[in-house]
């Protein structure tokens, strides 16, 4: 979720100092701001934050340009529970691939690729998910798609559809930028 986070900060172009950790030991002024220890969190003058979707909504308000919410009620409600819903049926099953492995996680990873199998035509719809231009959503789906090759899932069996979203997604100058180190040896990893 913090990669979903570091995205809107390169999509915004909005300077700031990234520090990684180690999240088994946490540093000690982070734990100060921070109870929780985890990632991401962010620190503007009086204001700490630590979680990564109100962050990217937080970051989008405050620097609006470019605007990455629509602007109606309606269509942000809507992309809240877009991004709800990824947040709650995609990423647990990706993160129990991810703890469990390949063989313990066979169940989770079928699901999964079923699941986004089963969406294709949300990705052959529009350039972007459910849109014509590009949004909070998609600053979550990049970092969730960019793992899957990781585990085991070729991005290229889900459908044209998809394949054609996740490369648009990679080749934003913005996702590049916002990769670790450790992402960017995913995508070297999982392509040997």
């Amino acid at each position: 979720m913090s990669h979903c986070a570091r995205l809107v900060v390169y999509e915004k172009g909005v300077p700031a100092d990234i520090e990684f950790f180690d999240p088994n030991d946490p540093p000690e002024d982070l734990l100060e701001l921070n109870p929780n220890g985890n990632a991401p969190t962010f620190v503007e003058r009086d204001l700490v934050l630590y979680d990564a979707r109100i962050i990217m909504e937080y970051l989008d308000e405050r620097f609006p340009h470019p605007a990455l919410h629509q602007m109606d009620p309606v269509s942000r409600a809507t992309a809240r529970m877009l991004i709800k819903r990824i947040d709650q049926d995609w990423y647990p099953m990706l993160e129990e691939i991810m703890i469990n492995g390949d063989k313990k996680a066979a169940k989770a990873k079928k699901m999964l690729k079923e699941s986004l199998i089963s969406n294709a035509p949300v990705f052959e719809a529009t350039p972007y998910f459910m849109s014509e231009e590009y949004s909070l959503i998609d600053c979550a789906m990049a970092p969730f798609l960019w793992r899957l090759p990781s585990v085991g899932i070729d991005i290229t069996v889900l459908g044209k559809g998809i394949t054609a979203y996740a490369n648009r997604l990679f080749s934003r100058k913005a996702f590049q930028d916002s990769l670790s180190s450790q992402e960017r040896e995913m995508m070297q990893t999982s392509s040997k």
